[in-house]
């Protein structure tokens, strides 16, 4: 069986000019460490298996072996075999270089309008882990050991189907266990049918934007609202207008000249502020929808957290048949990187946003669907989401302890309804919640500028502070840190 490493020695070989073997095999490992393909301590073939993968003598491997050796690129250990150096002679020497023109600079990189827009307002953090960083559940009280015991099950013989692409938006399994869990948890209505399982909300909106909109066509926003959908919007050329929102969510115009094609709203639990949509609007969002012949797309990411009161149903279950594209997410309740979301379609949109799925993102992930699947029919999923809970509104009540106690009630939104993941700590209008954040960020502490979720001019200052992953023993002295950036800021 060929090595990778002798199949890169391979094509190397050829690449060399007419020469003796020898000095071609040393010019092929030598320009393969000083490029990285080869990088430090990886292991090289053995002098024996390099030989018959190349069909060299051996002896020719082992004189380059030994003067490789010689000038310091390998070391040779006893009983291990032959490994690249941890630093070679021409480490700084490397043979790669950015790409240049024909006057010797380099290649300028042109990206497209929308590309550049999209940089320019982008806003993930290279950091996703620690305190104060919102939305991050705790992942590491997941029961990974149960998860995994289901998963080696599913794993030891899998159906032929559960390895190959999916083209029916997912594993029968999961889209069955959602509709059970969905119509109690959310009171969704839905069938099997109308599942499909996406890569996380990101991808669930980028689909239903395709598939829905035309360039240039009006989509209604949340304004603040997360900035993760307007880059999505931005990269499909739609207009956006922004609505504010007050203590009964987004508030619709009275007049509404245009016939927007798509509605986002977070009604549950907005994002970020944290109010809950009444009940006039929702009525209000679903017959303009109607009316106009437009979607409401729910983003439901965080529901299942609310620490007192009664869960929020959801816009969708509120009409037979509405006019709403209900998105849910793993990422809150699980963890991120398991990357798996679901929409809830209506009916008439069920084939044709199905067969987009199939064409532009080829579903797949089929076993740890069906995992999934089965961690939410045995109970596990809704006895995890109450353990949450439970852990979730300790952490939330000394958070905001803390922050009553350095800097009054008056920090705190107006808008705390007791749920989600995490809190806005309010800041005065004179304040750069900006610099604030960047300030905590280089003491080691994430939190985001809540300044940075609006699109217009006016905007309130504060900062989101989430608490689901941070430990209450490890709260006060990250709040310190915070506290003593914001000291400064308001000086």
């Amino acid at each position: 069986m060929r090595s990778i490493s002798g199949d890169l020695l391979l094509q190397r070989l050829g690449e060399q000019p007419d020469d003796k073997l020898h000095k071609r095999l040393y010019n092929a490992i030598r320009t393969s460490i000083l490029d990285g393909s080869l990088p430090p301590s990886s292991r090289l073939p053995a002098s024996r298996d390099l030989a018959q993968e190349l069909s060299l003598s051996r002896n020719t491997v082992l004189t380059v072996y030994e003067q490789l050796l010689a000038e310091g690129y390998v070391l040779s250990r006893q009983g291990s075999g032959t490994f690249v150096a941890e630093t070679v002679p021409d480490s700084c020497l490397s043979t790669t270089s950015a790409p240049v023109g024909s006057d010797g600079e380099q290649r300028p990189v042109e990206l497209s309008q929308r590309g550049n827009a999209l940089l320019q307002h982008a806003s993930a953090s290279p950091k996703q882990w620690g305190a104060f960083i919102p939305g991050v559940p705790d992942v590491n009280a997941f029961p990974h050991q149960l998860f995994s015991k289901i998963q080696a099950r599913i794993s030891r013989r899998p159906a032929p189907q559960r390895l190959t692409y999916s083209n029916q938006g997912g594993s029968p399994e999961l889209q069955q266990a959602l509709v059970d869990y969905l119509r109690v948890a959310r009171s969704v209505r839905c069938s099997p049918e109308q599942i499909l399982i996406t890569e996380g909300i990101h991808q669930a909106i980028d689909l239903v934007t395709r598939m829905l909109c035309n360039p240039d066509d009006e989509v209604w926003i949340e304004e603040p609202g997360y900035w993760g959908i307007r880059n999505i919007l931005r990269m499909n050329s739609l207009d956006i207008r922004p609505l504010p929102v007050d203590e009964a969510g987004i508030v619709p115009p009275e007049q509404v000249s245009g016939a927007p094609r798509l509605m986002f709203v977070t009604p549950s639990h907005q994002y970020p502020l944290g109010s809950v949509l009444s009940l006039a609007r929702r009525q209000r969002l679903l017959a303009l929808a109607r009316h106009t012949g437009g979607w409401i797309v729910e983003d439901d990411y965080d529901s299942e957290f609310r620490f007192s009161g009664q869960p929020i149903p959801a816009l969708q279950g509120l009409e037979a048949d509405a006019p709403v594209i209900y998105i849910g997410t793993f990422s809150k309740t699980l963890y991120p990187a398991l990357r798996l979301g679901y929409v809830v379609l209506p009916k008439p949109l069920t084939a044709a946003l199905k067969t987009a799925h199939a064409e532009l993102y080829r579903g797949g992930h089929l076993l740890i669907q069906a995992a999934l699947a089965q961690f939410i029919q045995e109970g596990h999923y809704t006895a995890h989401i109450r353990r949450m809970r439970l852990l979730y509104a300790r952490r939330r009540a000394f958070l905001t302890a803390l922050i009553e106690q350095h800097l009054g009630k008056q920090a705190l939104s107006e808008f705390n309804n007791n749920a989600g993941l995490h809190l806005i700590l309010n800041l005065p209008d004179s304040a750069d919640d900006v610099a604030i954040a960047a300030a905590a960020g280089a003491r080691g502490v994430l939190v985001r500028p809540l300044s940075r979720y609006y699109m217009l001019p006016t905007r309130r200052r504060g900062l989101l502070m989430g608490f689901a992953c941070v430990p209450e023993e490890q709260m006060a002295a990250a709040f310190e840190q915070l506290l003593a950036c914001i000291l400064e800021n308001l000086r």
